[in-house]
């Protein structure tokens, strides 16, 4: 879903209340206020929330006034499999945040690391490798570090 600007954490509470199927990916950012430094939770994809809902739950998703569009992906196993990389490299680490997806590159796993086994497209970035975790349906992605030596070339 594409929604209005910060209501990912509002549409969030509505579905646990509701007892519904949903993912809303959570990076931790250091913020500095008034000479305090804290600790919060921000959405990885601004504006996208992403929901299990059939047509009645989709109804009372839309009564929420905070959803603009309700996207339906094309190929929903595939789209399912980026977002599970994507909660995977979350696990590893929360700090990530995400960019724009990259349309060129090669598909690649990560063999070692704390991201092992995520797979992804690769860019070279300043002589460093970074895999990029892409989300096709939304054009964002997130980029991790990886040593060459731990990229594995998928066909």
């Amino acid at each position: 879903m594409y929604l209005k600007p910060r209501c990912e954490k509002k549409l969030a509470e509505y579905c646990r209340i509701q007892d519904m199927e949903y993912y809303l990916p959570l990076r931790m950012e250091r913020k500095v206020y008034q000479r305090r430094k804290v600790l919060v939770e921000k959405p990885v994809f601004p504006g996208y929330f992403f929901a299990a809902a059939d047509e009645e739950q989709r109804l009372g998703l839309l009564k929420t006034n905070n959803i603009v569009r309700i996207l339906v992906p094309p190929r929903e196993q595939e789209f399912l499999f980026e977002l599970e990389q994507i909660r995977k490299a979350l696990m590893a680490d929360p700090t990530l945040g995400s960019c724009v997806a990259l349309e060129r590159g090669k598909r690649v796993r990560i063999t070692g690391g704390p991201f092992m086994g995520i797979e992804g497209m690769v860019s070279s970035m300043k002589g460093q490798s970074k895999v990029c975790l892409n989300v096709e349906m939304i054009g964002r992605a997130v980029v991790v570090e990886a040593y060459r030596e731990f990229l594995e070339l998928i066909d």
